[in-house]
């Protein structure tokens, strides 16, 4: 039986130039055919010839298709790419506007609690139990009340109307009473509250 690894012998000239071809380089693809040995005959070099323009012609196309894969691989990357931006700036424009929806029907019902804060210092209890709910629902939303006294006046927050003359010791006006709460929602001043400041 005979070693498998043992070279074969080939009649056929082509074949062997091809052959020896492939042995000398094995990585590489092959695009240049060799030359037809002189002792060819007409019709085989004829034939030689026509597969030589065949090889070329496969090569021509497969770099044209190659060119061509690359085009659409590119414009399908970059439609994707602007696709994804355009995703994103839809998404982004819809939570901004479901914010400003809620932010509009919270400026809507500012009056409502101040409202019930006022019938509540008037001594109306009965409604504490509605604005104490609103209060709580509204808060646990996103709503933030601007109530504090004997803080350093912020224009932001407060808007003063009433003012009274300090001391001296104070380095910068100092809110002395709320008239009107103010409002944040989810951080963004909705209303600003009326205060009367000191200094």
């Amino acid at each position: 039986m005979s070693d498998p690894t043992e070279a074969v012998e080939h009649d056929d000239p082509l074949e062997t130039d091809a052959m020896e071809l492939l042995d000398e380089q094995p990585d590489e693809a092959l695009v240049v055919v060799p030359e037809p040995p002189a002792s060819t005959n007409g019709s085989e070099r004829a034939a030689y010839s026509s597969c030589e323009e065949a090889l070329e012609d496969a090569v021509s196309d497969l770099e044209r298709v190659t060119a061509e894969r690359d085009d659409y691989l590119d414009t399908a990357r970059r439609v994707q790419a602007e696709f994804e931006n355009y995703r994103k700036r839809v998404e982004s424009q819809r939570l901004d506007q479901v914010a400003r929806a809620a932010e509009a029907i919270v400026i809507d019902l500012l009056p409502v609690l101040d409202a019930g804060s006022a019938a509540l210092s008037h001594g109306a209890v009965d409604v504490e139990p509605l604005h104490s709910s609103l209060l709580a629902t509204l808060t646990k939303r996103g709503l933030a009340t601007v109530d504090e006294v004997d803080v350093t006046f912020d224009p932001s927050v407060h808007e003063a109307v009433l003012n009274e003359p300090g001391d001296g010791s104070e380095a910068e006006p100092v809110v002395t009473e709320i008239l009107r709460s103010g409002y944040l929602w989810n951080g963004r001043v909705v209303r600003p509250a009326m205060v009367k400041v000191r200094g």
